[in-house]
């Protein structure tokens, strides 16, 4: 492991952390790394799951239902006033885990969640993961990752129209610290 940037993480405000994801380690993987307390955003079905569900809810972390626009427009302003109240979060904008490790398109969710709650958005950039635990399977290799946090992005001046370039914005330093690394994960 090794982590850069942890000087850019903000404390005692809130923030969104908005992290590439190639594999299911990488929930561990910030967990143990990330300097300050912070709660997951995920889609209401991982609160099925037997155990990871149930510690999700006992954690007090946010679900957001994707069943209709309706339904998640609500769930969006429900997770920005949690956060405006103070809760730092994560989340994947990819929406899920790289098939192949490479960097995915990113949905505006996060962003339009961010713009709402008037938060930083803090990028972060994890690689190597992708080749210690691959996509549909739980078998863990050898390897090295790399987490880079960058500098938080303000999102002060930005309109809920103004999504879009945040999400860009976001994309381009994590394809930027992909890039960096030399890896082929970066498309």
């Amino acid at each position: 492991m090794e982590v850069k940037g942890q000087e850019n993480v903000i404390r005692g405000g809130p923030q969104i952390f908005a992290s590439n994801h190639q594999s299911i380690c990488d929930i561990l993987v910030l967990a143990g790394y990330l300097p300050v307390q912070f709660h997951w955003i995920a889609k209401k079905e991982l609160f099925r799951i037997p155990f990871m569900g149930w510690h999700m809810s006992r954690g007090r972390h946010i679900r957001i239902d994707r069943g209709s626009l309706t339904q998640s427009a609500r769930s969006v302003r429900e997770a920005a006033r949690q956060i405006r109240g103070g809760k730092s979060v994560v989340i994947f904008p990819e929406g899920t885990r790289s098939p192949d490790g490479r960097l995915q398109p990113f949905k505006r969710g996060a962003f339009s969640l961010a713009i709402q709650a008037g938060v930083p958005v803090v990028p972060i950039t994890i690689s190597g993961s992708h080749q210690v635990v691959k996509k549909g399977s739980l078998r863990v290799h050898p390897g090295r990752i790399k987490v880079v946090i960058d500098k938080p992005i303000p999102t002060t001046g930005y309109t809920i129209k103004d999504k879009a370039p945040l999400a860009e914005k976001v994309r381009a330093v994590i394809l930027k610290n992909l890039t960096s690394e030399g890896s082929n994960m970066a498309i």
